[in-house]
Order: structure tokens, then C-alpha cells, then sequence
């Protein structure tokens, strides 16, 4: 017996060693992940969640794969960053780097708290399946439902050097031929999926909404199809019966030379267009090339703020699409040789508007209850400094307009500085005036044309594109019809996962508010409240409707917090709240009345430069304002220039001031300006931006200081413009 024990005792300690050993490394050969990990080989990894914190540089990442021939099964875990950050506005570093090869394949992989989750560069046939890469970076909107503030304005002309990048990004790939992205989801970010040089790739099955920026966005990226996609509600600046701004988010982004793709069969409504095309800088430069050659076949780019589709200098087939309910179905500025055929066109604001466009060719489309249907025109002049307008024809001429319905449309045809049209067979009814065109207009031809008549009447194929199991993209839309259900949070569009309380009058002066309660399935009662009277309900059931009265006054603190119970909830950072238990909501609105009395002044910048002196007036100089106010906020924005009696001002400075008196508590002060801005408080300097060399993009720039007040205090506000867009906007907030 003794000699037994001796010899099994060795191989008990063997197999503990072994166990240990598989225990560290994951069960079962699955790999545990640790930051810096390098992946150049096959491997299935441990599924649970991992709170790495990836570097800040973009340089690198908390997990590197590179090599050929690897597919990496993360088997659901989960990659958690940022994890000291409590808004997404502050998430940075890159989770997963694919650094070069082929035949790469990830899969079944989720990462959240990052700039971007996916990062790839130099990859041919690189595989995305099954992925989730939501609730990543995203700016904090700084737009209200009373007006939109100017920092919102996103900027994509510009990729050469991964500009994007500064947006984030659930994937962000860049020189990837031959991807193939399936069956992944990307919600709550900014951008879902952003490409460059990528070419001949397939991206079906997935689901990119309710995003503040893009779902996709293409950039010199070409001969992809892209179909059978989610891609709705990518979208900003917006507020239901105040402005459409959309800020240049967009369900669909395709710049800068990209061409030949096929977007069939997406769902893409709610964008702040729908679909977004502009040829590209170097185009705009030479005349040369475009976005060419794109087709659009059978998608929804229905219910967005600014344009269904918007294409620019360019080429392109668009045909049996739905675009409902946009401000501009079709924007077409100087598109040529494009086919708009078979869709449908209902209740735009004009349902195609094309500005010096050219060999355009509209027909079997049906066009209902639109204010205006067709709007062409020119203008005298082109833009001095268009290299594009310098190397090309840009009159606007020669359309083929035939076989339309057109049913309830006021007007029909809005048409000036054009020629050669070719306008027959088309059906009419129900509408105020069916032509509005002026001695501009020459060359309207209304007479048969058995050429041009056999020429469209060619069926052509529908190219099904050959993907595997291709999902419904439009099943279930139907609930959230209409621009109504775009309700922009300082986060971006709700999303309807979680409870909300939404003013439905944000602008009305009467001082009763009223509300809509939207959730998943519950109950709500209100905590507790201020700076409101006479609540019409106090507790009910989801959706619900309740008033309230304002109390007067000139400062307002509105705070209404509710409490709800019922269904799980998935808030808009990602959090699951499991079914019955409370969650708590609120809706707060506030503003802190400033006296400013604001003067303004213009003089000639070359005889006294104040960025580089640092003084808004020359000391020597007595001046003469062009302009004086008192107001109670700042809030302007200037296009062109700052107007007087005496004409436009290109170059101007302005100096405000003012004083309040503050309840004891913590603030923020918050600045939008272009393009230079001092802030002082009580004489101090708080906020000094008066290089604008620093930004070097195209927008906007916005900075917030946190502060301690109690009592009254003083501001002044010191502004330069020196050309161009101006805007100048402080808004305080209570912390």
C-alpha cells in the first residue's frame, strides 16, 4: 500500500502542474489576451471580458496581428478600454492593430471604450465576421434643440493622411483589397466603418445605426458592393421643426475618387443624408475624374434632415430607391451622363434639385406630394477659384425627362439658365403650376421622341449580387417612419433602448412645456423636480404625454428626474439594466442670463495685425464701431462677413462684456469661436485660443473650462475674424 501512495504521488503534482498550466494559458489551448499581445498564428481566445487600457498614442494597440493565413476566433470576449473614462468623448487608443498580410480572419469579436476598435492597414483579403464594435469614441454634441452650435459641423474633405482618424471609428481599415465585412454591428459611436484605398471588397449582413457621424465612409475606395445592410439614423443636427442641419453626417460617405460600387438593397434612412457623394478635392482642382460609375439600386435613403442622396461632379446610376420625406430627394450638384430612374420620390421638400448639371437623364420615376418636383438651374458665375469650373463645361443642359408620374406636386418644373431639355410622355396631375421657367430657359423641347423613347425603354438585368444568406435590411423599419423619430442627445440620436423624457415645444415662449415619455415596456413616476410648476401626470405608463408650466423668471434651471421600471433597458453607453429593476432618467435645461453689451469693430488687419499682437484694437488708433448690442448670451454666426449700414466686413474683431450673478455651484463655460478667442473672468484669463494656426481642419473649434462661482461676476469676451466663416458662441452650463 505504501509503495502505491509513492508512486501516484509524482502524478498528482504533474497533473496539478498541468492544470495550472492550462488554467494561464485558457482552457482547451484558448489564449488569454494581455496588452501588447502579439497574435501571428491561428488561436481561439478565452472568452471574458478584458479591462485593458490601450496607449493613447494611435501607434499602437493593446492586441497585434500580423502575418498570412491566420483566423483569430475571439469567442465572444470582450475588449473593455478607457476604463478610467466615464463619457465616450474622452475613450482613445486602438484595441485590435491588423499590421499587414493576407488572409486574415477575425470573428466573433467585441470591443468597446476606444478611439477605434478595429484598426487595419496593408491587408488583402481581410475577413470581419460577427463582430459587435459598439459604443466606441464620440464627440459630445454641443448643438441644442433651440439652435445648433457651429462645432458640430463634421469635415471629411480631407484623408490622405488619416484625417479621419481624429473622428474615431468602430473599424477603420486603410489599403485592404478584397475585404469582406459580414454580420457586424457598430451602435452608439461616431463612425461605424471607415475605409481608404480599399478596394473590392464585400460588406453585407450588417448593422451600423445610430451613430452621430457615418456608417460607412469611403475614400478613394472602389469596386466594393455593399448591400443588404442596417445603416440608419448615422446622424446630427437636427431638431424636429427648428432646423435640419444634418452637420454632414451621413448613412453612406463615398469621397474623393472612389467609384464603380454597387450599393444594393440597404436600409439607410434618417442620415443626415442618406447618402453623401462628392468627387473629391483633386477633381475640384483638375476637372478631372470623380466618384464615377456608382450604382444605387433598390436602397431606402428616406427621412433625412438635408438630402436622400446628394451626388457631386460626378457620374452615376440611381434606380429603384425609395426617398421619402427629405429636404432634397436627389441633390445632383453638376452631376453628368446620371441615370435617376424607377424610384420614388414622396413628400421632399424638391424631390431632385440639380445645379449646373449636365446629359442628365430622370424617367420612370413616380413623383408624389412633393412641394416641388424638379428644380434645374445655372448660375452666372462660377467660383473664381474652381479649377474644376476653369477645365470644364458647366452649363446646365441637355435633359432627358420622360416617363415620370407625377402626382400632387404643387410645382412641377422650376427651371432657369438651362438648355436642351426634352421633356415627354410624362403623366400629370393634381398640381398648381406645371412649369415656372423665364427667358433663360431655351431649348424646352415637349414633343415625342421615338429615339430617346426606345433608348430608355431597354430593360437592363437587376445585378443580385452573390452573398450568402442575405438578411431583410428593411424588416421592421417601419415603426420609426418619419424625420419625428430623430431626437439628437449630446451623445447623438436616441436610439429608443432605453427610457427618454423629450420636449416636443423647445422653442415655444408661453412657458408650457410639454413632453413625450418614450421607452421599452414599463412603468415611470417623477422623483422630484425644479424650476417647473403644475405637472399634468406624476406617474403612468410608457409612452406617455405630460405638460408642465415654467416658472418665470430670466435665469432658467429646469431639472425633472423620473424613475422607470419594467422591460431591460440598454442605455446610451452600452450599460444592460436588467428587467424590474429602477433606472433614472432626467431631463434638465438651463441658462444663466449674462448683461453683455457688445461692440464690434473693422479695420484693415494689414495695418495692425491682432494675432500677432495680441491687441484686438491698435493702441494708437480711436475707432468707430460698425456695430453695437446688449444682449443676454452670445451666440452668433457670420457667413461672408459681419453686415452694417455701410456694407460687409471680412475682418473684424469683438470685444464683449459682461456680468451676473450666479448660484453657488460648479459650472461649465464652453466656447465655439473661428477664428481666434480670450475669455477672462473677473479680469483673469481663463481661456486663451488666440492661435489659429493650432487647427488645421476645416470646423469649427469648441473648448470647455469647469468652474467654481458663487455671487456676481464679470466676463469679457475678446473675438478676431480674419476672413471667411465666422461664429462666436458661450454657452454656460451647470455641472
Amino acid at each position: 500500500m505504501m509503495t502505491k501512495k509513492i508512486i501516484l504521488l509524482p502524478l498528482v503534482i504533474v497533473l496539478y502542474q498541468y492544470s495550472f498550466c492550462q488554467l494561464r494559458k485558457g482552457s482547451l489551448g484558448e489564449k488569454l489576451l494581455t496588452k501588447g499581445m502579439k497574435i501571428s498564428s491561428s488561436a481561439k481566445i478565452k472568452k471574458q471580458v478584458y479591462k485593458l487600457d490601450a496607449d493613447t498614442a494611435m501607434t499602437r494597440s493593446v492586441i497585434i496581428i500580423e502575418g498570412n493565413n491566420i483566423v483569430v476566433d475571439f469567442n465572444n470576449a470582450v475588449l473593455k478600454g478607457s476604463n478610467a473614462k466615464k463619457s465616450p468623448d474622452g475613450f482613445f487608443g486602438v484595441a485590435l492593430f491588423i499590421k499587414g498580410g493576407k488572409n486574415i480572419t477575425i470573428k466573433n469579436l467585441k470591443a468597446k471604450g476606444y478611439k477605434v476598435a478595429l484598426l487595419a492597414r496593408n491587408v488583402t483579403n481581410l475577413t470581419i465576421d460577427n463582430c459587435d464594435f459598439s459604443y466606441n469614441y464620440r464627440q459630445r454634441l454641443n448643438s441644442t434643440q433651440e439652435k445648433e452650435d457651429i462645432s458640430d459641423w463634421l469635415s471629411h474633405h480631407q484623408n490622405e493622411k488619416d484625417e479621419w482618424l481624429r473622428y474615431g471609428a468602430g473599424m477603420y481599415l486603410r489599403d485592404c483589397d478584397s475585404m469582406n465585412i459580414k454580420n457586424t454591428k457598430v451602435t452608439g459611436g461616431q463612425n461605424a466603418l471607415m475605409m481608404t484605398n480599399c478596394n473590392y471588397g464585400k460588406i453585407y449582413n450588417n448593422d451600423f445605426s445610430f451613430n452621430s457621424g457615418l456608417g460607412i465612409g469611403m475614400y478613394r475606395s472602389s469596386f466594393s458592393t455593399i448591400a443588404y445592410n442596417k445603416i440608419n439614423f448615422n446622424v446630427r443636427g437636427y431638431s424636429h421643426g427648428v432646423y435640419n442641419r444634418g452637420q454632414d453626417s451621413a448613412g453612406i460617405l463615398i469621397y474623393e475618387q472612389s467609384s464603380n460600387n454597387y450599393f444594393y438593397k440597404n436600409s439607410v434612412t434618417h442620415g443626415g443624408d442618406g447618402f453623401f457623394l462628392w468627387a473629391g478635392q483633386t477633381t475640384m482642382d483638375s476637372g478631372k475624374g470623380g466618384c464615377n460609375d456608382n450604382k444605387l439600386v433598390r436602397n431606402d435613403f428616406s427621412f433625412a434632415p438635408t438630402n436622400g442622396i446628394e451626388l457631386t461632379f460626378s457620374r452615376n446610376i440611381v434606380v429603384d430607391n425609395r426617398i421619402i420625406e427629405c429636404d432634397h430627394g436627389i441633390w445632383g450638384g453638376y452631376s453628368y451622363n446620371t441615370v435617376i430612374a424607377g424610384n420614388l420620390f414622396r413628400a421632399n421638400r424638391i424631390a431632385i434639385a440639380i445645379e449646373h448639371g449636365q446629359e442628365n437623364g430622370i424617367h420612370h420615376n413616380i413623383f408624389y406630394d412633393n412641394k416641388e418636383a424638379i428644380k434645374l438651374w445655372g448660375r452666372k458665375e462660377q467660383p473664381a477659384d474652381w479649377g474644376y469650373a476653369k477645365n470644364r463645361d458647366t452649363r446646365s443642359r441637355d435633359y432627358i425627362i420622360t416617363n415620370n408620374n407625377f402626382t400632387n406636386n404643387p410645382l412641377v418644373f422650376n427651371v432657369n439658365r438651362t438648355e436642351k431639355l426634352n421633356v415627354f410622355e410624362n403623366i400629370y396631375s393634381e398640381y398648381t403650376s406645371l412649369f415656372k421657367i423665364d427667358s433663360t430657359v431655351t431649348g424646352l423641347d415637349t414633343t415625342w421622341n421615338e429615339d430617346i423613347f426606345e433608348k430608355i425603354a431597354l430593360d437592363s438585368a437587376e445585378e443580385v449580387p452573390n452573398l450568402l444568406s442575405p438578411q431583410n435590411p428593411f424588416k421592421g423599419q417601419g415603426i420609426l417612419a418619419g424625420r419625428k423619430n430623430i431626437m439628437i442627445t449630446e451623445w447623438g440620436p436616441y436610439d429608443f433602448r432605453y427610457p427618454i423624457i423629450w420636449n416636443t415645444n423647445p422653442t415655444d415662449t408661453t412657458g408650457l412645456m410639454k413632453f413625450d415619455l418614450i421607452a421599452p415596456k414599463g412603468k415611470w413616476r417623477i422623483k422630484r423636480f425644479r424650476g417647473v410648476k403644475d405637472i399634468s401626470l406624476m406617474n403612468g405608463t410608457f409612452p406617455a404625454a405630460i405638460t408642465a408650466v415654467k416658472i418665470a423668471g430670466d435665469r432658467t434651471d429646469i431639472m425633472i428626474e423620473l424613475e422607470y421600471i419594467g422591460a431591460p433597458v440598454t442605455t446610451q453607453f452600452g450599460e444592460i439594466i436588467a428587467a424590474g429593476k429602477p433606472f433614472y432618467f432626467s431631463f434638465s435645461k438651463f441658462f444663466q442670463p449674462i448683461d453683455f453689451n457688445v461692440v464690434w469693430y473693422a479695420y484693415d488687419f494689414k495695418m495692425h495685425d491682432p494675432i500677432k499682437t495680441g491687441m484686438i484694437i491698435p493702441p494708437t488708433a480711436r475707432l468707430r464701431p460698425i456695430k453695437e448690442e446688449k444682449t443676454t448670451k452670445l451666440d452668433y454666426a457670420w457667413w461672408g462677413g459681419i453686415k452694417n449700414n455701410e456694407g460687409t466686413h471680412q475682418q473684424f474683431v469683438t470685444s464683449a462684456t459682461g456680468s451676473a450673478i450666479f448660484e453657488k455651484g460648479e459650472y461649465e463655460l464652453g466656447v465655439t469661436w473661428d477664428d481666434a478667442v480670450r475669455v477672462y473672468l473677473d479680469g483673469k484669463l481663463i481661456l486663451d485660443e488666440w492661435n489659429p494656426s493650432l487647427y488645421k481642419f476645416d470646423e469649427s473649434p469648441h473648448k470647455t473650462v469647469k468652474l467654481s462661482l458663487e455671487g456676481k461676476h464679470d466676463l469679457t469676451v475678446e473675438h478676431v475674424e480674419i476672413g471667411g466663416f465666422a461664429t462666436l458662441s458661450l454657452k454656460i452650463r451647470k455641472l
